[in-house]
């Protein structure tokens, strides 16, 4: 089959509504979309409010310092997919790991490494986001990254474990290709940035959501305790929810003109991070609450929809190679827990809508189209 013969990375704002086909070589071909301001690509920019908790700096997940996410897009022929790439920390995940924990809210999902983050309750590599197809190739990326950085790993140390999260892209997207490899993984790891687009990049290029384009999203909140300021960040993949069922902050339902699907099925990845001394129990508390946020958006967790939330927190880091039999720690009094739950349940909310606005339509596969919300925001 005819392509573009070379790999493109942009923003959730570029290359990305099509209209037609190159009779040369059948590839779709790029239309301007109805607005590509880039002042417009927030949901706050379009005036939707939430309320008046305080955000981060960027209202990202980087606002937690030392996270960074990278991306690489695969935009050619009928491909519309890439790896996110999200890590916790600048340093070697493996040798020291972060407290983590893993909510499955409705278990249709194909991701890798949650058994044993769940049971240890800590994060030992970057966090990678892909389509389902492409979660062998992430595993193994990571894998070969880590042992790079730590030739002990499987022989005179622990194994490693490499954490893939997953959506199916496959409407827009010719997720039989298989096309993403090894070293699509790197170049979302060597790009990681606290400076990174949202919408329809990396992971969320082929996604949808309640019948409009998906992507990728984020939203943060800044939170006091003890008169210090700690921060939460939440960035999603949002690739759930049935056309019509989405609801606004002001109560508005938009719906495409073309529903197309009845069921709810797809999925939506929430990794929430967070400078906040938690253990793992109560990053597990937190991780709940991703339900919540997107509980407001109008999903009930359909049957086929795979939705999954993971949270870290960077306020301590525990050591591969530990010699004490104890380690001393600070974590979160319970009775405190109120306001992370709450700033969980506002960010996802807020970064799924972000992941929506910042996508511009697109089509794809099989001359499939998903419209965007952006636009049905600047009709009205």
């Amino acid at each position: 089959m005819a392509s573009f013969g070379r790999l493109f990375s942009f923003s959730g704002n570029g290359f990305s509504l099509f209209n037609g086909v190159n009779e040369s070589n059948g590839c779709p071909m790029p239309l301007t979309p109805h607005s590509s301001d880039n002042s417009l690509s927030s949901a706050r920019a379009l005036g939707l409010d939430f309320g008046a908790a305080e955000t981060g700096p960027t209202n990202t997940i980087a606002d937690v310092a030392g996270v960074s996410v990278g991306h690489h897009t695969l935009n050619e022929g009928n491909c519309r997919t890439g790896f996110t790439a999200i890590l916790p920390h600048p340093g070697d995940l493996f040798r020291e790991k972060l407290p983590a924990a893993v909510d499955v809210i409705n278990g249709y999902g194909k991701s890798a490494g949650l058994i044993q983050v769940e049971e240890l309750g800590s994060l030992e590599t970057p966090v990678l986001l892909t389509n389902t197809f492409a979660v062998g190739t992430g595993v193994n990326a990571l894998i070969r990254r880590a042992i790079s950085q730590n030739s002990d790993i499987g022989r005179s140390t622990g194994t490693v474990n490499p954490v893939v999260l997953e959506c199916n892209d496959g409407y827009l997207s010719d997720i039989q290709a298989m096309a993403l490899r090894e070293e699509h993984v790197v170049s979302a790891l060597e790009n990681a940035s606290a400076d990174f687009e949202q919408g329809s990049v990396g992971a969320g290029t082929g996604m949808s959501a309640f019948g409009f384009k998906g992507g990728i999203g984020t939203a943060s909140r800044v939170l006091q305790y003890s008169g210090r300021k700690f921060t939460l960040g939440t960035l999603v993949l949002a690739n759930f929810g049935r056309p019509g069922d989405l609801v606004l902050p002001d109560g508005r339902r938009p719906c495409p003109k073309e529903k197309g699907q009845i069921e709810e099925r797809g999925s939506v990845i929430v990794v929430i991070a967070t400078d906040v001394p938690l253990e793992s129990r109560q990053l597990k508390r937190v991780a709940k609450r991703a339900g919540s946020g997107l509980a407001r958006l109008g999903s009930f967790y359909g049957n086929g929809s795979g939705d999954i939330a993971l949270a870290f927190s960077t306020a301590c880091r525990l050591r591969h190679d530990e010699k004490s039999d104890f380690i001393a720690r600070d974590i979160l009094h319970e009775d405190k827990i109120d306001p992370l739950f709450l700033a969980v349940a506002q960010s996802t909310q807020e970064a799924v809508l972000n992941a929506m606005i910042a996508s511009t339509a697109m089509r794809g596969r099989g001359r499939h189209k998903r419209p965007a919300l952006r636009d049905w925001l600047l009709a009205r």
